[in-house]
């Protein structure tokens, strides 16, 4: 169901909440899962965006990642793992964001951006870095590693494998050209669709296909780790137990920490990571959706207001 363009009230701001003036929003895939319905109850009506790049009233430039709040107190914040809280909010999904003029955040949610990244450039930071980072983490040192869907994660998350010294293969739709000239533009010594032509150690998989999970066990070797990064995905086909054997692993990726973004927003200007980035007025937010629904996405889509 296509958004639709209102004027509402200027948030307002309660305690330990922030009031930003958006800057910058970036439009990410988990926009489309709420927008599309493939993520059900989210609050209605809703404000969607989640990679919010805000002003303060104080001249502070600050961000809004997906993670809005966490509980403090049960076992998965008490143990370091608040990505997991039971009780999390979700900026653009359980709280407003930035799809508008002005947004409200919890300022202990929020991270101040570095120095060097214009608003728009910064904007993929926020969810598609961050989220490809903590995904990257969780190959070990993989030296080989592949990446299936090379969209707006991927190009970020590219950057910083190779600044690490690894090698890179991305893993595309057949056919798609463009995709695979622009993983080789950031480094990948190998980009095509189907099998790489090496083992990985590790694969990470952006796309939204479940289908994709059994071809990346194929691809891996023995020990090998395969991540699934995205929010939602289709359906896991049935595959044999020969692939995963071998202490193969599959494991997901759920949200974030803070301590995920302080980490990687600290890394990226060492980097340095560089965003291609396609901006959108904010009226033309249902046409950059369309974009990325139909994967004719170079780099990343933001929404200026």
């Amino acid at each position: 169901m296509p958004l639709e363009l209102a004027e509402v009230e200027r948030p307002s701001v309660g305690v330990g909440q922030v009031l930003l003036r958006v800057r910058a929003c970036g439009v990410c895939r988990t926009d489309l899962h709420v927008v599309d319905g493939e993520l059900i109850h989210p609050k209605l009506p809703l404000v969607p965006g989640h990679q919010i790049v805000g002003e303060a009233d104080d001249g502070r430039r600050l961000g809004v990642p997906w993670l809005a709040w966490t509980c403090g107190a049960c076992r998965y914040c008490q143990s370091g793992r608040e990505n997991l809280c039971e009780r999390a909010r979700f900026t653009g999904y359980d709280v407003d964001g930035g799809y508008a003029e002005w947004a409200v955040a919890d300022e202990r949610f929020c991270f101040p951006l570095p120095d060097g990244y214009e608003d728009l450039d910064a904007a993929p930071l926020l969810c598609a870095g961050l989220i490809g980072y903590r995904s990257l983490r969780f190959t070990g040192d993989a030296e080989r590693l592949g990446l299936y869907g090379f969209g707006t994660a991927a190009h970020i998350i590219a950057q910083v494998a190779l600044w690490q010294g690894r090698r890179l293969f991305a893993v595309t739709r057949e056919g798609d050209d463009e995709a695979q000239s622009f993983a080789h533009s950031l480094g990948a010594e190998w980009a095509g669709s189907g099998a790489p032509p090496e083992e990985l150690d590790a694969a990470i998989i952006f796309a939204p296909s479940g289908e994709l999970v059994p071809a990346a066990l194929a691809a891996v070797s023995k020990g090998g780790t395969v991540v699934c990064a995205g929010i939602h995905m289709s359906d896991i086909p049935r595959f044999a137990y020969e692939l995963l054997w071998g202490e193969r692993s599959v494991r997901s990726v759920a949200n974030l920490t803070r301590a995920d973004g302080e980490e990687f927003l600290a890394l990226a200007p060492q980097v340095p990571i560089r965003t291609t980035v396609e901006s959108f007025a904010l009226e033309q937010a249902n046409e950059a959706l369309a974009m990325l629904r139909s994967g004719n996405v170079r780099g990343a889509l933001v929404l200026r207001p």
